[in-house]
């Protein structure tokens, strides 16, 4: 009996970890400190962007725009190679506006006013299924600069069950013996 719960413990952490590494999502800000905005001179800005990014399921993406002066929206391969807005998969007018990569492929945007894409504002990820670790200390996939926010409070919370949950499976297994 006590080995039963000892390895349902253990199942239990197992689970509360996969958990944890999931709320490890990168972040990356689009353009880093130029934003979303219409490439002055350099229309491979953004290309040039994604060079040493390995973009995860999972991942956020953040275009950080003017409201009313840009927007993003999410389309076909072939309406960003013809800059064309004329069936967008999604659409944000709000800036900033935050996208979560969801599936694996080729993910492409652009900005929808007059000839903004045309001009270059346009970008296309290629996303990967990855491992999903939490980040070592000191590093991230975040790129704005500033430190990535802390585990949400869900996260601590499953790791503070995890750790009762183990702690009764390890009293029970020692036949609730107390050490001095």
């Amino acid at each position: 009996m006590a080995m039963k719960i000892v390895s349902m413990t253990a199942t239990l952490v197992v689970l509360a970890s996969n958990v944890l590494q999931i709320t490890y999502a990168g972040t990356y800000t689009v353009g880093d400190t130029i934003g979303w905005v219409i490439p002055t001179g350099y229309t491979e800005l953004y290309h040039n962007w994604t060079d040493n990014k390995n973009f995860l399921v999972g991942n956020i993406l953040v275009f950080k725009f003017t409201t009313g002066e840009h927007d993003v929206a999410k389309v076909t391969k072939a309406a960003y190679n013809a800059c064309s807005s004329a069936n967008t998969i999604l659409i944000r007018s709000t800036g900033p506006a935050r996208i979560t990569l969801n599936c694996i492929g080729d993910h492409h945007f652009i900005c929808t006013f007059a000839d903004h894409c045309a001009e270059g504002q346009k970008l296309s990820v290629e996303v990967r299924n990855g491992p999903r670790t939490a980040p070592v200390p000191g590093t991230s996939h975040n790129t704005t600069g500033t430190p990535p926010p802390p585990p949400s409070s869900a996260s601590s919370l499953v790791a503070t069950i995890s750790l009762v949950f183990m702690s009764i499976g390890i009293q029970i297994a020692g036949g609730g013996r107390h050490f001095a």
